[in-house]
């Protein structure tokens, strides 16, 4: 069930209101991919199994420990433009574009693969709200979405490197 869209508070902020409303529904966008990719990350972290468990096992908290940073930066940047933070479990559940994460994985490198496709369609949007964000005139999020940009690609990365060789 989507998220109804309510009335922006009052604020200084020099964004026209339809700027900072367009802005507003691609961070809460994020927000709840954010959301959905973190549990799905400690998800896999919390049911790993086989060989290279422990590695995985720390590999998979550490990067899940990285987003709520984001989450907060994100949810701060709504309330901050006047937009409430669609910020819920079950908002973010219902509005989530991810892909709900294989509940019957266990092995390491089947919850690699899962993540690595999380992963990379979380930084595929991440990249694709900075222009978004840009285009429309405000530069401030488009930044923090760089920001954030950087840290899901160098992630994206620590997942892959154990997926790929020179075959």
């Amino acid at each position: 069930m989507p998220t109804a869209t309510l009335a922006l508070h009052k604020t200084k902020i020099d964004l026209a209101e339809k700027i900072r409303t367009a802005v507003i529904s691609i961070l809460n966008q994020q927000l709840a991919d954010g959301f959905d990719l973190y549990s799905q990350t400690k998800h896999a972290h919390w049911n790993v199994k086989g060989p290279h468990f422990i590695a995985l096992h720390e590999l998979f908290d550490k990067i899940a420990g990285e987003l709520p940073e984001f989450i907060d930066e994100l949810a701060e940047r709504i309330t901050t433009l006047g937009g409430t933070a669609n910020g819920t479990t079950r908002m973010s559940a219902s509005a989530s574009k991810l892909p709900e994460y294989p509940a019957e994985l266990t092995d390491g490198a089947d919850h690699l693969r899962a993540l690595i496709d999380r992963w990379a369609a979380y930084a595929g949007t991440t990249r694709a709200a900075i222009n978004k964000t840009d285009d429309a005139g405000d530069k401030t999020t488009a930044d923090l979405f760089t920001q954030i940009s950087g840290t899901i690609d160098k992630n994206l990365w620590f997942l892959e490197a154990h997926v790929q060789s020179k075959h």
